[in-house]
């Protein structure tokens, strides 16, 4: 006769260890299958079996919750903090950002993009288990330089094609080489309709820039300099939202940069019912609590590091 103790073992191995059915459990030990039932709870409210379940994405949802409240935000979602490489706090903020899309899209919905490696690791983490009619639209000129896998017309046309939607392009470079330049651009038909239609979107997916050299995307990808750099940072300028700089509280900067800027203005992005902000590491705090005072985005995903260090600002 087989007694408890024996059974228990060995139906938890069988079960836990070698992905045998309850079924084959039963016909294997010689037991009912209401045996086999009783015996793999038994096994678990005893402790003998402990289920742990390793997961790199958790959130920190206190920390979610003080965002919120002090910002007034749709919504918040903070990875929260163990050693990480940059790349890898990407990708899990890319994660958290791709499930909270999942949420608000719906069918016929306008998504506007911009551009960058947070933008990226989103749409590569989307995982649609429905098709959606969306129309993906670029919210910014191209890069046309550096990775051209973070650039705006990429992006869109990925994820676009992830969920069976349409894309539409904004067929000029992000800067030009003057205002000039840019005010003849703007007048071109197929520029204007689709700038018309980025501030029509239900949903934009932005990234955060900071004037830092070892993350800066602009510096990256040949539009500032090292010495444009120190310039903008002894203007004031902490960060930027699709390109358009701002300062510590918010404000858009009119520098000369800005004019030669062919994309949606921060004041555009006001007119969007969902603005989701991605950005990370303690190094962005600056520019992620400019992108928040100004309300140039209302949903932030962020790692636990940079939001202590937003909420830490006051």
């Amino acid at each position: 006769m087989t007694t408890r103790d024996e059974v228990l073992p060995q139906v938890a191995s069988l079960y836990y260890e070698q992905g045998l059915t309850q079924a084959q459990i039963a016909r294997q030990v010689g037991v009912s299958r209401s045996t086999v039932s009783r015996a793999i709870q038994e096994a678990r409210d005893s402790g003998l079996v402990e289920i742990i379940v390793h997961y790199p994405w958790k959130q920190a949802p206190e920390v979610e919750q003080a965002l919120m409240d002090r910002y007034q935000l749709r919504q918040a979602k903070v990875l929260t903090g163990v050693e990480r490489s940059y790349e890898e706090m990407l990708r899990g903020l890319g994660v958290l950002a791709a499930r909270y899309l999942h949420e608000i899209l719906f069918d016929g919905a306008i998504l506007g993009i911009s551009w960058g490696m947070a933008v990226y690791w989103t749409v590569r983490a989307l995982e649609p288990r429905r098709r959606l009619n969306l129309t993906v639209v670029q919210m910014v000129g191209a890069v046309g330089e550096g990775d051209p896998f973070i650039d705006g017309p990429d992006l869109a046309r990925l994820l676009a094609s992830i969920y069976g939607g349409e894309s539409r392009y904004l067929h000029a470079p992000l800067i030009v080489e003057d205002a000039h330049t840019r005010d003849v651009l703007l007048q071109e038909p197929r520029i204007r309709e689709t700038l018309a239609l980025a501030r029509r979107a239900d949903i934009a997916l932005v990234g955060i820039g900071a004037p830092k050299e070892d993350i800066y995307s602009m510096l990256r990808a040949g539009y500032v300099s090292q010495g444009d750099l120190v310039e903008l940072r002894s203007l004031g300028v902490v960060g930027d939202v699709c390109a358009r700089p701002y300062d510590i509280d918010g404000q858009a900067m009119d520098l000369q940069l800005t004019r030669r800027i062919v994309g949606v203005e921060l004041r555009d992005l006001r007119g969007i019912e969902y603005v989701v902000g991605v950005a990370g590491g303690e190094t962005k705090a600056e520019a992620i609590v400019g992108a928040l005072r100004g309300r140039h985005i209302n949903v932030l995903v962020t790692d636990e590091a940079a939001a202590r260090a937003v909420l830490a600002f006051g």
